[in-house]
């Protein structure tokens, strides 16, 4: 095993269970179930040919699929679809006259594609569901905690910790907007033959326009569609492919967002995420808590995002009914782009359930600030106290450069509440300045819009999902 290259997508990132999804035997038994639906929908619609004892003899042996029969027989004729036609007849020998009947090797291929995607989609979304969770879990716990916020990374007015969560929040909940519209829109290709026509459906059902109309919607239903795409070429349209890898990259921009956060409120000792008993942080400097899995969610998140150019090239670059310059990239770029987003939710739901928040370091941080930002207040009461508002404003414009310049050159603790308090415009003392220094004072509806936005918002796509919800992320690495 370690003399040829492995995918790290599978040997450290995503789940078994999304593993299994894109793997050879959830492919190939797909492609069974498939032929399966597709002999049982012309023994229905009256196809002579096909008898139930043929379609029996097809079920018994959907699962026990002779891998080896048909890698050997790949070798021989190089067609993946017709070697396991080959197969498949080898152990359903009544039946090996009516498999693939009618059909392009895009039956299987591109129904599974479909198949697979979706069934993709909604792992995806379940995992989504539960970090989405745990973040509300973590925002109605940090409401009420002040925090200094942040624009351009410089000190800005104050908001809470919960207020915070629910901007990554908003962000998961427009993603799951997203991937609910594309689930919700998905369908089979269907069977319409060679160039989309079903010329080979005419041919066996002599010309009766009326069964062939059912065929689609038939094989749809034994898949669990709702339907098929009303018109195609040989192959679904491979925008498709675009707009699920796009739902995909949206995921991972939030979670990267997420990401780029945590990272920066660790080096300000803020919010750290888990940091394992055992866990090394560097190799050189023992003391170091780098903050590794929130790293390699980003490091996942520009994998995705970039990926999502493949299919839109595909997409773009295809001729007429049918080209297979498509086939070689579709089998990297799909599979790929679900284990990395599997991988990149796993790992946002493992530290969203194990943030740790340092109170006292956020309280330091934002008192050394909140003298700058309360100015404004102070100006308000000073004016109520007979002050001039235009004159205060200049002399505490004056203060605060005073102040920051010697927090900034010297290092030194932020006097700007005692340069106020020494100058007799403001008529207000040391007291009554430190009176007004209470940061739940300066953090708005914070508490209250994290609030309405959990109760309003969330929770009822959380009491919608009860039944997925509890789900715990295995970090492999």
């Amino acid at each position: 095993m370690y003399s040829k290259y492995q995918s790290p997508l599978s040997e450290r990132y995503a789940s078994k269970e999304m593993q299994y999804i894109f793997s050879p035997e959830k492919k190939f038994r797909t492609w069974r179930k498939l032929w399966i639906a597709l002999a049982e929908t012309e023994y229905e619609l009256g196809l002579d040919s096909v008898t139930k004892e043929q379609i029996d003899e097809l079920k018994s042996h959907a699962d026990d699929i002779n891998f080896d029969v048909a890698k050997a027989r790949e070798k021989e004729v190089r067609h993946d679809v017709m070697s396991h036609v080959y197969a498949y007849g080898c152990q359903c020998p009544s039946a090996r006259g009516i498999i693939h009947l009618g059909a392009t090797s895009c039956y299987v291929g591109d129904n599974t594609d479909i198949i697979l995607m979706t069934e993709a989609l909604k792992l995806v979304r379940s995992k989504m569901i539960n970090v989405i969770a745990k973040l509300a879990e973590f925002a109605l716990k940090y409401k009420d905690l002040p925090t200094l916020a942040f624009t351009h990374f410089q000190p800005a007015q104050p908001t809470t910790v919960g207020k915070r969560a629910t901007l990554w929040l908003q962000e998961l909940m427009l993603d799951l907007e997203d991937i609910n519209h594309v689930i919700s829109s998905m369908k089979l290709l269907g069977s319409k033959g060679t160039t989309g026509t079903q010329a080979s459906f005419l041919e066996l059902f002599e010309g009766d326009h009326d069964t062939i109309r059912k065929i689609d919607n038939k094989i749809a239903q034994k898949m669990g569609f709702d339907s098929c795409y009303p018109v195609s070429g040989q192959t679904y349209s491979r925008k498709i492919d675009s707009r699920v890898l796009n739902v995909l990259s949206g995921i991972a921009q939030s979670a990267h967002k997420f990401s780029n956060d945590i990272r920066l409120l660790q080096h300000l000792k803020e919010v750290e995420e888990p940091f394992e008993k055992n866990q090394i942080g560097s190799s050189a400097m023992a003391y170091k808590r780098n903050p590794m899995r929130s790293e390699r969610i980003a490091s996942l998140a520009d994998y995705v995002i970039a990926d999502t150019i493949n299919p839109q090239v595909v997409a773009a670059t295809q001729w007429f009914e049918r080209t297979l310059d498509d086939s070689a990239n579709k089998r990297l770029s799909i599979p790929e782009g679900f284990l990395a987003v599997d991988g990149i939710l796993d790992l946002y739901l493992n530290v969203a359930d194990g943030l740790v928040v340092y109170p006292k370091v956020i309280e330091a941080h934002l008192m050394r600030e909140l003298p700058f930002m309360a100015t404004e207040n102070i100006m308000m009461d000073a004016v109520k106290r007979g002050g001039d508002r235009q004159e205060l404003h200049e002399r505490i414009r004056q203060h605060s450069m005073a102040a920051g310049k010697k927090v900034k050159e010297e290092g030194a603790e932020n006097d700007l509440l005692q340069r106020i308090a020494a100058d007799d415009a403001f008529g207000m003392s040391m007291d009554e300045l430190v009176a007004l220094m209470k940061p739940e004072n300066f953090v708005g509806r914070a508490p209250q819009q994290t609030e309405e936005f959990i109760r309003e918002i969330v929770k009822p796509v959380l009491d919608d999902n009860r039944d997925i919800l509890g789900m715990q992320a295995e970090i492999n690495v």
